[in-house]
């Protein structure tokens, strides 16, 4: 497979050729692994989202009734694949814990994953097909998002959504065994599903964790439609009216599809040590380090100033009195100053935080109330999702670090064993000890052969008492 074969057409067309003629040999061990790695990353966040009851509605959409051979987080039964896909797409995100693509500002496991993990189960799949579905799902995600930046969230649209439907369109129809035309048809017509507002951000409503589930969704609806003849616009990117053009008002746009085969996106989406909006992540980093660095007792803290770029301001930091109280749990996910007050108040940041225990925490909104900020570009951005702090002392004294890379990004990265310790914890609300490490087992050595079988552990997911 070159890239050659792959330069006339539309970026829909050379999408569609590289996602279907992909194979095992042209992809690195790296990738892989990565790939591996973020399949079990975001089982663990689906687990957790399900056993800390955090979208109790995930499920509600599957008939009690119907039988599939796909399987549903706590579901005991099998169900129907485009089922599956919703309600594991929305476990998945509920706790927004799951992984990043920088450059284009999507959450890409979360919608990728549940579709591919639905097909594969559905059609007999073994370990290697799966593996190689979530590689071009991921890479068609992120080069979908990724010459426009944070140009979705500008116009109010999510890009996890806008994005993640072709990349889970990809790999459900790998799966399915669909011809590169068939499959740019595919995404033609997953281009008329795609949707999701920033709309939420308004009242810190479930739109958001839903959003990924509906694209998963979508995907399987999308191939379906496909393999049976439907035919959908091959310039749904790029064209006039496309993707780009509607939802931006850009007309023209270079999707990078020159090196497909030869760069490997998977590689560079990052995981996340917290659960809340990876803007945050680097300036509770930032707070961490100035008070370990400087022995900083958080009493005597006059004020902490959050510097970030204007995109992240605008979703984890502004307008600024609604973010040093949020009104919900989700909300709260979206405030920076909600996450240093609770790391400042508590002295860590875990799936606890961000619960209605906390909302009206005095010690913790006292914190939040401490946080102002100020917009700063940085270079490593969009790259990276990076963050500075300013902390002032009530003696006056002022001590400023600079986080230019988030943790658990490309650049500043989770090891597999830390990765694999997020996993089990996250696993622990909703599986007993055995079935989880023969879960993660299973996963972290999925390979060519390998039966999905024992991933329909999942089915076995059941609340558990948390332990932090």
């Amino acid at each position: 497979m070159t890239t050659a074969a792959r330069a006339t057409g539309t970026a829909t067309e050379r999408l569609s050729e590289f996602a279907t003629s992909l194979d095992w040999e042209a992809v690195p061990h790296d990738v892989v692994v990565a790939a591996r790695l973020h399949l079990l990353d975001i089982l663990g966040c689906g687990l957790a989202g399900h056993g800390l009851g955090a979208a109790p509605y995930a499920g509600a959409p599957i008939d009690a009734t119907a039988r599939g051979a796909a399987s549903a987080i706590g579901i005991a039964h099998g169900v129907a694949p485009g089922a599956a896909a919703l309600a594991n797409g929305i476990a998945c995100h509920a706790l927004d814990f799951d992984d990043t693509h920088a450059a284009s500002i999507a959450h890409v496991s979360s919608v990728v994953a549940p579709a591919a993990l639905a097909a594969a189960q559905a059609r007999g799949a073994d370990g290697g097909d799966l593996v190689l579905a979530l590689v071009v799902g991921n890479e068609v995600t992120c080069r979908v998002g990724m010459p426009v930046g944070d140009a979705f969230h500008h116009r109010g649209f999510h890009p996890t959504a806008i994005c993640g439907v072709f990349g889970a369109t990809a790999a459900v129809g790998r799966l399915a065994g669909l011809s590169t035309h068939a499959l740019a048809n595919a995404f033609g017509i997953a281009g008329s599903m795609a949707s999701g507002l920033l709309a939420y951000l308004t009242d810190g409503s479930d739109t958001k964790r839903i959003h990924p589930g509906w694209m998963a969704h979508a995907a399987h609806a999308a191939v379906e439609l496909a393999a049976a003849g439907a035919t959908g616009p091959i310039s749904v990117l790029e064209g006039h009216k496309g993707i780009y053009h509607a939802f931006l008002g850009l007309q023209e746009v270079d999707v990078p599809t020159e090196d497909l085969g030869l760069h490997w996106e998977t590689e560079r989406i990052a995981f996340k040590p917290y659960p809340a909006c990876h803007f945050m992540h680097a300036a509770i980093d930032g707070v961490a380090e100035l008070v370990h660095r400087e022995s900083v007792d958080p009493a005597t803290i006059e004020r902490i100033t959050v510097l970030m770029p204007q995109a992240g301001v605008d979703m984890v930091l502004s307008p600024p009195e609604p973010k040093r109280r949020p009104r919900t749990p989700y909300e709260s996910k979206f405030s920076a100053p909600f996450g240093i007050g609770a790391l400042l108040a508590r002295g860590t940041v875990d799936v606890t935080t961000f619960t209605d225990a906390l909302l009206e925490d005095d010690e913790v909104l006292g914190y939040a109330a401490k946080v102002d900020h100020e917009a700063r570009a940085y270079p490593s951005f969009p790259e990276s999702f990076p963050a500075g702090v300013r902390m002032v002392l009530r003696d006056g004294a002022q001590h400023e670090t600079h986080v230019h890379h988030q943790r658990g990004g490309p650049q500043n990265p989770m090891t597999a064993a830390e990765l694999t310790a997020k996993f089990d914890a996250n696993a622990a609300t909703a599986l007993a000890p055995p079935e989880r490490a023969a879960l993660s087992a299973a996963i972290l050595e999925l390979d060519r052969g390998h039966d999905l079988a024992p991933l329909r552990l999942i089915q076995h997911a059941r609340p558990r008492p948390y332990a932090a």
